[in-house]
């Protein structure tokens, strides 16, 4: 028996949560993720992590095409249990609906970002991009922080393996033509 004084997503049910909880459940702690039907909760960030993703945010803005969109630790629905929170992610512009939006659908992202946190490290090495991969997201970039030193890894979905292909490794500075181009000077972070 379920104590009524305990918030309903403390007790999962069989089945596991579904996308569409995350939107009804009252208290639930911020930035709460749902894989493979479980809540997963984000632990405080390193200085690095919110470092690097103002330096990708503010870059990716400067560049990004006119019918995308920037957005920052926005949830996204890939199927009925599977509701991560990348990093940043580029969507289509008309996915931003209304300033109401709690989530985009896979089929508007362009791009999902993951930096990588001691806590998360199998979750954004392995299991985003492999769910990512499978929702048809196009572009995955991950960024790992090697000495206080950005590395971002840039991968390109195979159409023919729905699997990512790494197209780049990228140390001081990240610059691309695909998805569009875009070019980021990550020694910056230093002077952030």
């Amino acid at each position: 028996m379920t104590d009524p004084r305990l918030p309903a997503w403390l007790t999962p049910p069989p089945e596991g949560f579904t996308a569409e909880d995350l939107d009804n459940f009252p208290d639930l702690p911020a930035h709460t993720e749902l894989i493979d039907g479980s809540l997963v909760f984000v632990s405080p960030q390193k200085d690095f992590h919110t470092t690097m993703l103002y330096l990708l945010e503010s870059g990716t803005r400067r560049t990004v095409p006119p019918q995308y969109r920037v957005r920052r630790e926005m949830s996204v629905i890939l199927g009925p249990r599977q509701r991560p929170e990348p990093d940043l992610i580029v969507v289509r512009a008309e996915a931003v609906s209304s300033p109401e939006v709690s989530a985009y659908q896979a089929e508007d992202v362009l791009l999902a970002v993951e930096v990588v946190s001691p806590d998360s490290e199998i979750r954004d090495r392995e299991r985003k991009p492999q769910l990512y991969a499978k929702a048809g997201i196009p572009h995955f970039w991950r960024v790992e922080n090697t000495g206080g030193h950005p590395t971002v890894y840039v991968y390109e979905l195979d159409p023919a393996t729905s699997a990512y292909a790494l197209t780049g490794i990228h140390h001081d500075k990240l610059r691309l033509t695909v998805p569009f181009d875009i070019e980021i000077d990550l020694t910056e972070i230093e002077r952030l």
